[in-house]
């Protein structure tokens, strides 16, 4: 799972290159992070608690991309498996289809080494995006039964963003999004989610503060006396590179 939003389109830019040169065939970049909660599609993949993160993503010209990323999790072992760690791998096609407008298509799946959870955790989704000036809205859909729950195949997942360059690296970022989980627990289980997200670029270390919450079923999505869907504000340090 991942934000992330975002989860979970590749941005790709460029800086500005004088007339005479050549955009480059590739691009490989890096991140790492450290989050007080890592959520995801607005619940707690952590129990509220904090995370480590990072990831890698290759992007050629011809708008062709793949990545991967991890991060430390909790969900997994208060479900009665055994794994503490997520990993992401995706890839897919970026490109501008009309004059502003951009489509993004691709795959992703989420893997939970020896999650031992029936059935699996380990959950596979593609998706498509479209983007004009700031708004993004996204589609995804389960290829597989979705994060453990059980004849969850085709569960979709609908979210919109936009992102709004403020003064000088400064970023605010609204999104509003809605899971449908199919199956005999999918009333309990689907929910809509928010968040409000401000970071600023220092040079590639990027901080940020977000509003997160859900209107998620507490009685679903409480562990240990902890609701993974509470409202609350999330910081994360992100580095770039």
């Amino acid at each position: 799972m991942k934000s992330i939003l975002a989860a979970l389109a590749v941005t790709l830019s460029a800086s500005a290159l004088p007339a005479f040169a050549q955009e480059p065939a590739s691009s490989l970049s890096f991140n790492a992070s450290v989050t007080s909660d890592y959520r995801y599609r607005g619940i707690s993949q952590t129990r509220l608690m904090p995370a480590v993160q990072g990831g890698a993503d290759y992007a050629h010209s011809s708008g062709f991309y793949i990545g991967t990323w991890a991060s430390s999790i909790k969900w997994i072992k208060d479900f009665g498996g055994d794994s503490a760690l997520e990993l992401d791998i995706y890839g897919g096609y970026k490109t501008e289809i009309a004059k502003g407008l951009t489509l993004d298509v691709g795959a992703l799946t989420y893997i939970y080494p020896s999650n031992k959870l029936n059935p699996s955790a380990n959950t596979t989704e593609i998706y498509g995006a479209l983007s004009f000036g700031p708004v993004t809205a996204k589609y995804s859909h389960a290829l597989t039964d979705t994060f453990a729950n059980p004849d969850s195949k085709n569960s979709a997942y609908y979210d919109v963003s936009a992102s709004f360059d403020l003064y000088e690296g400064l970023t605010l970022v609204p999104h509003i999004g809605h899971q449908t989980i199919k199956g005999p627990f999918g009333s309990a289980a689907s929910y809509t989610d928010y968040s409000l997200t401000l970071s600023k670029d220092f040079n590639g270390f990027v901080p940020s503060i977000s509003v997160i919450g859900t209107d998620a079923d507490k009685g679903f999505y409480t562990v240990q006396n902890k609701f993974l869907g509470k409202t609350g504000v999330v910081v994360s340090l992100k580095y770039a590179f």
